[in-house]
């Protein structure tokens, strides 16, 4: 039997595209940290004077919200600061409210070293050192592909730790490709 398609079906899927299209990077697990340089995306259902496109987490690790004022997010998770913003929000201005906490773009990582274009740059999910090191403009003729390091940028005692080229990139990673004597 044969259903016909039907403008309100036409619209529900145009809807769920549109929603798939403008999705924000998300964290690969909720496990991620919030940090300096992230930029979020904080959504109150049917609250459009609450929800906010583009939030940078300054370097106090600090956002700006209105009705709730500075709010620390360093070191939470995006669970975490829903939960946070749901609290605050609770009584005073909502009764229930839906709060979802996306983010929009990671804070940067940095290579230096032996690459032919050491900086800053943009991370994504899944990024290797393989894949840095394209970014960078790839190794130079000095470079060594065995020593290879990161310091992660939450790591307090910025401790060096020695990686390959498959090891996992983070949002402000710091990677040093060494010298090879040969």
């Amino acid at each position: 039997m044969l259903k016909l398609i039907t403008p309100s079906l036409i619209i529900n899927c145009l809807v769920a595209l549109s929603l798939l299209a403008v999705a924000p990077v998300k964290a690969q697990n909720d496990q991620y940290r919030l940090g300096a340089g992230d930029l979020i995306r904080i959504t109150v259902f049917e609250e459009q004077d609450l929800s906010f496109d583009d939030l940078l987490v300054g370097d106090g690790g600090m956002i700006s919200y209105p009705f709730l004022d500075e709010i620390k997010v360093e070191g939470k998770t995006t669970k975490q600061l829903e939960q946070q913003v749901i609290d605050g929000l609770l009584g005073d201005y909502l009764i229930d409210p839906k709060v979802t906490v996306s983010i929009v773009e990671y804070r940067n990582f940095y290579i230096n070293g032996e690459v032919e274009k050491p900086g800053g740059f943009p991370f994504k999910p899944g990024l290797t050192i393989r894949k840095a090191i394209s970014l960078a403009g790839g190794l130079t003729d000095r470079a060594s592909t065995n020593k290879i390091f990161v310091v992660q940028d939450n790591d307090s005692e910025q401790k060096s730790a020695k990686v390959t080229l498959n090891s996992y990139v983070r949002p402000g990673d710091s990677i040093t490709i060494k010298q090879s004597f040969f």
